[in-house]
């Protein structure tokens, strides 16, 4: 079981004295001790799979290409070579003094909560967590937590949900979206913002969740991010050695009970089959070094598959259950790239996690595999307002949002 924080330092990250790790670019604090978690003979050589000079001359995944829902070809018109290189992800051995962050001499109203107003720099957490909803059966409003009899319910979100020509979330559209159906943890792609600055990306993590957490990789032209109703209390980007315009972003959440959620937000290539299985190998060696066994795991994202037998969803068999039933729209549709007939995007957890999956509960519908929220085919439309119908059809919209529900102890 994963080493969490003393009781007596918990309100004080919940209130903002903690700033750990919940940023754009922050160092995030040391992962736990590998050896312990990683039975030495079954661990994953992440290095020996992918050779990270083989994707030098080659074109890389071009997000804002409109899809043509029958085939997965990429248009080619994305440069990779005018991204950053991905050295710049994070050194998991630097740790972090998370009691040098508070300062003592401060007046703190432990009845204040933050607000939602305040412009923030993108390094500081806020606690939305703290009101507790009494317990019902869906998400509850935004900015509530919902706990029921000792358990709680998390909606879990993959989405790529970017529309418009420049392959961020300024159209409206994505943000919408996850307004409507209030995730508590997205693992998002292609995570931009007007200029991408703090006080926009403050601003656009606010519209889905007033003071809610997030943690978005640096340097990268379509960056990976995870956004969360709890707090983050450790985060960083593991390299993917076959593209350099993002890497694997994840964060560790202090989810409540005694286990962390980890949450990994991907985005595969859509250029082959066996260049996403080389993703996966690499991430999942990176999992099964740093995230430790008694925890909880959730892989959400973009994965451009073809189909639910491709290779790189058996090489992630390894660390979380695939297994159907699998989400579906309000038609028993379970497609979601833009024509509703490929796989593209998962919401994948550990076996620890998958037991405590429950239906998602939206307004008056119920979906109990999940859902694959596309606007076009929902009703009643109101149930996720402020979506519109239109929202799913946005141009350069070629991803259906993918959610899942747990309802974990808190003991």
């Amino acid at each position: 079981m994963a080493m969490k924080l003393p009781p007596y330092l918990r309100p004080l990250l919940a209130m903002g004295f903690l700033a750990l790790a919940c940023g754009e670019g922050e160092e995030p604090t040391a992962p736990p001790d590998s050896g312990t978690t990683v039975d030495a003979g079954t661990r994953t050589d992440a290095g020996t799979t992918v050779d990270a000079g083989s994707d030098a001359g080659q074109t890389t995944d071009d997000a804002g290409t409109t899809e043509d829902a029958g085939s997965d070809v990429d248009s080619g018109t994305n440069d990779a070579g005018t991204e950053v290189d991905a050295g710049t992800s994070v050194d998991a051995g630097t740790t972090e003094d998370a009691g040098t962050t508070v300062d003592a001499g401060t007046t703190v109203d432990a009845g204040t909560t933050t607000d939602a107003g305040t412009t923030e720099d993108a390094g500081t957490t806020t606690d939305a967590g703290t009101t507790t909803d009494g317990g019902s059966a869906d998400a509850g409003p935004i900015g509530e937590t919902d706990t029921d009899g000792g358990y709680t319910q998390i909606r879990l979100m993959a989405a790529n949900l970017s529309s418009g020509n420049g392959q961020d979330y300024d159209p409206g559209h994505g943000i919408r979206l996850m307004q409507g159906v209030k995730p508590d943890v997205v693992m998002i792609q292609e995570f931009n913002y007007k200029s991408d600055s703090a006080s926009d990306m403050r601003s656009m993590v606010d519209m889905i969740g007033a003071g809610f957490y997030y943690y978005r990789e640096t340097g990268a032209q379509i960056p990976n991010g995870i956004i969360s109703r709890y707090p983050i209390i450790e985060s960083g980007e593991w390299k993917d050695a076959k593209v350099s315009n993002r890497d694997f972003a994840w964060a560790r959440i202090d989810i409540p009970g005694p286990r962390d959620l980890w949450a990994i937000s991907v985005h595969l290539l859509t250029t082959s089959s066996s260049n996403r299985n080389a993703e996966a190998t690499q991430l999942v060696g990176y999992i099964k070094a740093n995230i430790p066994e008694g925890d909880y795991l959730a892989i959400g994202g973009d994965f451009n598959t073809d189909s639910r037998s491709e290779a790189c969803l058996t090489t992630f068999k390894q660390v979380v259950d695939i297994a159907g039933p699998h989400p579906a729209d309000k038609n028993g549709k379970e497609g979601t790239n833009a024509g509703r007939s490929k796989p593209y995007d998962h919401v994948i957890v550990d076996s620890d996690l998958r037991q405590y999956q429950v239906p998602t509960v939206v307004g008056t519908s119920t979906f109990n595999n999940g859902l694959v929220l596309d606007s076009r085919v929902y009703t009643p439309i109101s149930d996720i307002y402020p979506a519109l119908n239109s929202d799913s059809g946005a141009s350069s919209m070629q991803h259906m949002g993918v959610i899942k529900t747990f309802r974990t102890p808190n003991f």
